[in-house]
């Protein structure tokens, strides 16, 4: 049976979406992108402000199923120039602690709100 997963500190998710889902022993995490309680982009042209808010943002719907950061198994993480995954990683490696997930890498030509950095993630209870 699936249901969905619904968190403070984490925006809506935009369009027709569940900020997550559970299914069995697995959380999926939605796509998050780095905006505020408003749903306004936060720190444009930063991509480490980007990344660590998406991080929270993930970490927000992740423990309303008692669940974190190192429960995570697998993350797509989309964006808008590869040249910025080295930035990313310096954050992605101060908040998820090994062993690191499986990760897949996707550069997108645009991404919702103008946003440089967008994550998704499946959990494992």
């Amino acid at each position: 049976m699936k249901y969905s997963v619904n968190a403070k500190g984490c925006p809506d998710a935009v369009g027709a979406a569940s900020k997550g889902t559970t299914a069995g022993r697995y959380v999926f995490v939605s796509g998050q992108v780095p905006v505020d309680e408003n749903g306004a982009l936060v720190a444009p042209g930063d991509v480490r402000a980007q990344a660590s808010r998406v991080l929270d943002q993930v970490e927000a719907v992740l423990s309303e199923v008692g669940l974190d950061l190192s429960d995570v198994a697998k993350t797509t993480l989309y964006l808008t120039d590869l040249a910025l995954l080295d930035a990313f990683d310096e954050v992605y490696a101060e908040r998820i602690d090994p062993p690191m997930p499986a990760r897949s890498v996707v550069q997108a030509s645009c991404l919702p709100l103008g946003a440089e950095v967008q994550m998704d993630a499946i959990a494992c209870r």
